[in-house]
């Protein structure tokens, strides 16, 4: 089957996503992609951008039996805008992100021409995929009290419309091999996130504060990828752990990243706000032990069953629980035990979003809608 991509922002987690799933895919691919920077302005022109190009290669001969899109184009100017419209496919657009919920610092800051941008690209798609049931249910849930701020016809009926078609498909993470053995050393804590305000920084670090007070011993991988306004805490953070930190920053190589998650015990997610999770499903599958807030997708990610005991892996949000429980990891550690070990169950869980596995159900599910 032959597909073409249209993704406005080809970097960072829709890159992964992207390129992973056409390096296994059984179906023959064509991408259209633009720089992963200025996302306001992708949104804005990606569409009359891509339609060019479209439409030039359709006059140039080329066909395809589905399209695939990510939530940063406008679909529906993207069909408008075509002069072949009769050459269009069925389109299937998957949100990684909404601009509805997508965290801002104020709310004021939100523009709502992207979120309704968002709502008119459901519409005009013939299938929407979300990546996790948190982000569908999340996205739907909000909707109507936002429509509801429009002055006059509120189109509330539309969600009803675009929720009929939307589903969830969740991306792939790459294989990780199982470890053989562990460094000596104390506890090896890592917190890998955007260094942004809705991941939630202050709390961990007034935990690993609380840390120190409880005279535990640990060093630190604090890594991810990094803003011109990242929050200060990151810098006076540096300075008052610095006896404890291994490794400080972006990691510039997938082979650097895997290094760092491959020698950690812990992985300590504080986000506020997480679509999918997919750092901490990278990091489970790389042997971490998983200490996450039990909210968001997490809870979604370690789907474990009604007779299976997940508490361990999770902690109440707060900054002494967290600490509590990182003590707990280390004296265990101490003591002889394996984090590895203890973070098996999460581990054989979270196999089902390996990419040999998400590919051939994600090409599956993309037939089906080649079909309608």
């Amino acid at each position: 089957m032959r597909v073409l991509a249209l993704e406005p922002y080809y970097g960072g987690s829709h890159r992964a996503f992207l390129d992973g799933w056409v390096q296994r895919s059984c179906h023959q691919w064509t991408l259209l992609t633009l720089p992963a920077h200025q996302w306001k302005w992708r949104m804005r022109h990606a569409a009359l951008t891509f339609v060019r190009q479209f439409d030039e290669r359709v006059t140039a001969g080329d066909r395809w039996d589905v399209m695939f899109a990510s939530d940063m184009l406008d679909l529906a100017a993207f069909r408008g805008l075509s002069v072949q419209t009769q050459f269009l496919p069925p389109c299937v657009v998957y949100f990684h992100e909404n601009q509805l919920t997508y965290p801002v610092r104020f709310e004021e800051e939100r523009d709502t021409h992207f979120t309704f941008t968002n709502l008119t690209t459901t519409l005009a798609a013939s299938a929407v995929w979300f990546n996790s049931n948190f982000h569908l249910r999340e996205f739907y849930d909000t909707l109507p009290a936002w429509l509801a701020r429009v002055p006059d016809r509120q189109p509330l009926e539309s969600i009803r419309e675009a929720c009929a078609k939307s589903t969830v498909q969740y991306p792939g993470v790459g294989a990780f091999s199982d470890r053989t053995f562990r460094r000596d050393g104390p506890l090896r804590i890592v917190w890998a996130a955007r260094w942004e305000h809705d991941k939630n920084p202050d709390l961990f670090f007034e935990a690993l504060e609380m840390l120190q007070s409880f005279d535990i011993d640990f060093r630190l991988h604090v890594v991810g990828e990094q803003f011109r306004n990242s929050p200060a805490i990151f810098k006076t953070a540096r300075q008052q752990f610095k006896d404890s930190i291994d490794q400080w920053g972006y990691q510039a190589t997938r082979e650097g990243f895997e290094g760092v998650l491959g020698d950690a015990d812990v992985y300590v997610s504080t986000a506020l706000h997480e679509f999918f999770g997919i750092g901490a499903v990278e990091a489970i599958r790389a042997g971490c032990f998983p200490l996450l807030p039990r909210r968001l997708a997490y809870p979604e990610l370690l789907e474990l069953g009604d007779d299976t005991d997940i508490s361990p892996y999770f902690y109440d949000g707060s900054a002494r629980m967290l600490a509590e429980r990182l003590r707990d990891l280390a004296n265990g550690l101490a003591c002889g035990s394996s984090c590895y070990e203890s973070g098996e169950v999460a581990r054989i869980s979270c196999r089902r979003f390996d990419w040999d596995r998400r590919a051939r159900e994600l090409d599956a599910a993309l037939e089906l809608v080649a079909c309608t």
